[in-house]
């Protein structure tokens, strides 16, 4: 009796597809993308062919930040601590003309920022908290006293008014070698 010589079974590749697509369901659901993260800033326009000229700013309405290389914080020419500078910004944004050393009023106060090439992430990221943390507190001043809430729990057409008369001006210069 002659035996007959099978050949090979093939394999059921009519499943293949499903066990791909399941993996495929499974990777893209148990993987995490990373967020980026940064600082929240409204850039300025871009620049027109034909740009009217800027308005005179006086010097008494802005207040002038510098952070050298090491670190060191020189606010309007003098020395100060980090935890100083939100009170500075604040008193000189609300200073409503009073002193006539700081802003005329909170509309045309700005907060001109510049640092040095060698300043760390870590300290200008401190900075920019510092100053914005002078608004929010200014703002939230205010619509307790107006509104009897925080800022952040008004509306929007009660945030936008206080924005408007309380409007973030930081102007960031370009960084230089300021030196240490």
């Amino acid at each position: 009796m002659a035996r007959k010589k099978r050949g090979l079974q093939e394999i059921n590749a009519g499943s293949m597809a499903d066990i791909a697509f399941l993996l495929l369901i499974f990777f893209l659901v148990t993987t995490t993308m990373d967020v980026d993260t940064g600082i929240a800033r409204k850039l300025p326009p871009m620049p027109e062919e034909e740009q009217e000229t800027p308005p005179e700013i006086h010097a008494r309405n802005i207040y002038v930040v510098l952070v050298n290389a090491g670190d060191n914080l020189l606010v309007e020419g003098e020395p100060m601590n980090i935890n100083q500078l939100k009170e500075g910004a604040k008193k000189f944004i609300n200073n409503n003309g009073a002193n006539p050393t700081l802003s005329d009023n909170p509309e045309k106060a700005i907060i001109s920022l510049q640092n040095d090439r060698g300043t760390s992430y870590k300290m200008y990221v401190r900075v920019q908290n510092e100053l914005a943390a002078a608004y929010n507190e200014i703002r939230n001043e205010i619509a307790l006293e107006r509104f009897g809430e925080r800022y952040i729990d008004l509306n929007k057409s009660k945030q936008k008014e206080i924005r408007k008369e309380y409007p973030q001006k930081i102007s960031e210069a370009e960084p230089k070698n300021i030196g240490g």
